[in-house]
């Protein structure tokens, strides 16, 4: 079996600012959460049987804690952050697992969910569908992938390092001197993509790299100015690095059997008539009716 965990906020996010906008009854807007729905029914009709959805429930998670300056709610349109619990909701009674993050983030329960799914001898391959370069660190040579959806992209360990020019494991190391605007961290001062590339594909790890610039590799250009940065700033990498290595050890689901899609709750087709979705339900009510032979009860 193959194993598909997905990024529920980059999906929502991305629907968000790719559909037209659509509100219910009540005023409240449901586009995103309705083109979210039917983006993972598609994998399903596509062959996906193993799969669950990871969200942020709540932007801020522990590592607000640790940083100040981390990413917060701020900026982001109410009308989206509004959509996370209709979300969430409503892949429930379709009948997904979701992992709504509170005090951890999204991308932890997806690197928690890919590691103990790959542990399982029985999964072919684990998909991270999400472009978040984040997630490059949980990619294990072509077990473990990661699957930009919207691109058609998918890339393994090999693709990693065509990327980065570093490898997986150093990926946390690469993001602590580059920086991640997104998350709002800055990386260390004169610390490019090149320049990390360079430093991480020799020395994988920051530990690794020399103090002394003379000991660095002659391959690798600029190094007084480098080494100068990082040690200058030696704790702020390190900081930096923790904000980019996620975290194993959410509880996640027992076994991979537990992500095996079985089909929609019986709340499904009341949660399309509130998101006025009823061509989705449809679609689902037509698929579990060529399964079991009996007839689908119309949506009204």
């Amino acid at each position: 079996m193959n194993v598909y965990v997905i990024d529920g906020t980059y999906e929502l996010f991305r629907h968000f600012f790719a559909v037209p906008s659509s509100k219910n009854d009540s005023g409240q807007e449901i586009g995103a959460v309705r083109g979210v729905l039917t983006s993972v029914f598609s994998m399903i009709e596509a062959g996906a049987t193993h799969l669950g959805v990871a969200t942020d429930h709540v932007v801020e998670s522990f590592r607000n804690d640790l940083y100040g300056d981390y990413k917060t709610a701020e900026g982001v349109a109410p009308e989206l952050l509004s959509q996370f619990p209709i979300l969430e909701e409503a892949l429930e009674s379709m009948g997904v697992v979701v992992w709504p993050m509170t005090y951890f983030e999204a991308d932890d329960a997806l690197a928690s969910a890919a590691a103990k799914a790959a542990a399982d001898e029985r999964v072919k391959q684990v998909l991270i569908c999400t472009p978040d370069k984040d997630l490059a660190q949980c990619v294990v040579g072509n077990r473990v992938v990661q699957l930009d959806r919207r691109r058609n992209i998918m890339r393994d360990e090999t693709g990693v390092v065509e990327k980065f020019g570093v490898k997986p494991e150093s990926i946390p190391d690469y993001l602590a001197v580059t920086g991640d605007t997104a998350d709002g961290y800055p990386g260390i001062a004169g610390w490019g993509a090149k320049a990390a590339s360079l430093a991480l594909s020799r020395y994988y790890h920051l530990e690794n790299i020399p103090k002394d610039s003379r000991d660095w590799d002659p391959s690798i250009r600029r190094a007084r100015p480098l080494a100068e940065s990082l040690f200058a700033a030696w704790d702020e990498a390190l900081l930096y690095r923790t904000l980019a290595t996620l975290r194993l050890d959410v509880p996640v689901f027992d076994s991979v059997d537990d992500l095996r899609w079985n089909g929609p709750r019986d709340n499904f087709e009341h949660s399309c008539e509130r998101l006025r979705a009823k061509d989705l339900y449809r679609r689902v009510s037509a698929r579990e009716t060529s399964k079991s032979g009996t007839a689908a009860v119309p949506l009204r």
